[in-house]
C-alpha cells in the first residue's frame, strides 16, 4: 500500500483495534451522558399519618408521584415535626408536609407550595378534648391541676393553641397542669384521653373528625370540649433553594390530584378534596398566637 511499508494484514488489524476503541469510548461517554441525564430522586418529608394502612397508602402515593413527575420519589418519614422541618431547612429533603406553627417560625427558610382543601376550605381547628364521661369541663381552664396530653411541641393544634389559651388567661402554662406529656401523634392524644391516661388533650380537629368517621371506637371515649378559631391547614413546603422549575412541577402535580382518578382516590383516603394555592397571610392567625405565647 502506498505511503507505508506495513503489511495489509497488520494495517487492517490496527484499524480494527482503533475502531473498536472509538466504539468503546463512545459507549462510555454516551453512558456517562445518560447517567447525568437521569432524573434525580425527589425527597418528600412526612410525619406519621393517622391511616391504619399507611404503608400501603404511602406506596400508592409514591408511585403516583413518580408517574406524574417522571422521576424517582422517596418519602422520608420522621416521628416528629422538628426532624422533618430541620431536614427542609438544611436542604436535605426537597418538599415536606409540615404544620403551620413551624412554617410561621421558619417561613424565611422554606417556600409555601400548596395547602389541603378540607370540607371545601384550606382551614382547620384545634380541638381540646376530654374523656367522654367528663361533662363538667367546659374550657381548658377547668383542667387546672390535671394531666394533659400534647401531640408535639411544634404542632399548632396540638401544642401552640392550648399554650395560647393559657397565655390569654394570664396563666403559667408550665405550672398550670399537674403533669403534661407529648404523645408524638394526634391519634395517640385521642387514645391517651380515651383510656384515661390524661384528663384532657389538644388534637388536630381534622384528624379527630377523620378518626371519628373511620375509627369511631377511638373517638367515642372522648368529647370535644372546645374548638379554636379557623386556622390555616398544615401546608406543603419546599426547601428555600429549590429550583423554580422543580418547584412548579411539584406544585402542579399536587394541584392536579383531584382531577386524576388515582389522585382523587388517594385524596379520598385522606378525606381531602384537593390542594390549592395559598398566601403566607393564611397563617397570620397562627403568627399572632406565636407572638402572644412568646411574650408570655
Amino acid at each position: 500500500m502506498k505511503g507505508t511499508d506495513e503489511p495489509l494484514e497488520k494495517l487492517s488489524r490496527r484499524r480494527w483495534i482503533k475502531a473498536a476503541g472509538m466504539v468503546g469510548l463512545c459507549a462510555l461517554t454516551g453512558g456517562s451522558r445518560l447517567a447525568r441525564a437521569a432524573p434525580e430522586r425527589l425527597r418528600i418529608g412526612l410525619t406519621p399519618v393517622f391511616l391504619d394502612d399507611q404503608v400501603s397508602f404511602l406506596e400508592r402515593w409514591r408511585l403516583w408521584f413518580e408517574r406524574r413527575l417522571g422521576q424517582p420519589v422517596s418519602f422520608v418519614q420522621r416521628g416528629n415535626y422538628r426532624e422533618v422541618v430541620d431536614l427542609v431547612r438544611q436542604g436535605k429533603i426537597d418538599f415536606a408536609w409540615v404544620c403551620g406553627y413551624p412554617y410561621v417560625r421558619y417561613r424565611r427558610e422554606m417556600r409555601l407550595v400548596a395547602v389541603p382543601l378540607w370540607r371545601g376550605k384550606p382551614l382547620y381547628q384545634s380541638y381540646l378534648i376530654v374523656p367522654a364521661d367528663d361533662r363538667r369541663s367546659k374550657s381548658l381552664l377547668d383542667l387546672r391541676g390535671e394531666v394533659f396530653a400534647y401531640s408535639d411541641p411544634d404542632s399548632n393544634s396540638g401544642y401552640l393553641y392550648p399554650q395560647y389559651v393559657l397565655a390569654q388567661a394570664g396563666e403559667n402554662a408550665a405550672s398550670f397542669f399537674s403533669r403534661s406529656f407529648y404523645t408524638w401523634g394526634h391519634r395517640k392524644v385521642v387514645e391517651a384521653v380515651s383510656v384515661g391516661l390524661a384528663a384532657g388533650g389538644a388534637v388536630d380537629g381534622y384528624v379527630w373528625e377523620v378518626l371519628n368517621e373511620t375509627a369511631p371506637e377511638l373517638t367515642r371515649g372522648t368529647r370535644v370540649m372546645a374548638r379554636s378559631p379557623l386556622l390555616g391547614h398544615p401546608p406543603f413546603v419546599a426547601r428555600q433553594d429549590m429550583p423554580q422549575a422543580g418547584y412548579e412541577h411539584f406544585r402542579r402535580a399536587l394541584m392536579g390530584m383531584a382531577s386524576d382518578a388515582e389522585g382523587a382516590s388517594l385524596l379520598g383516603s385522606l378525606r381531602l378534596e384537593g390542594f390549592t394555592d395559598a398566601s403566607p397571610g393564611l397563617y397570620d392567625g397562627i403568627a399572632r398566637m406565636v407572638s402572644r405565647v412568646s411574650r408570655a
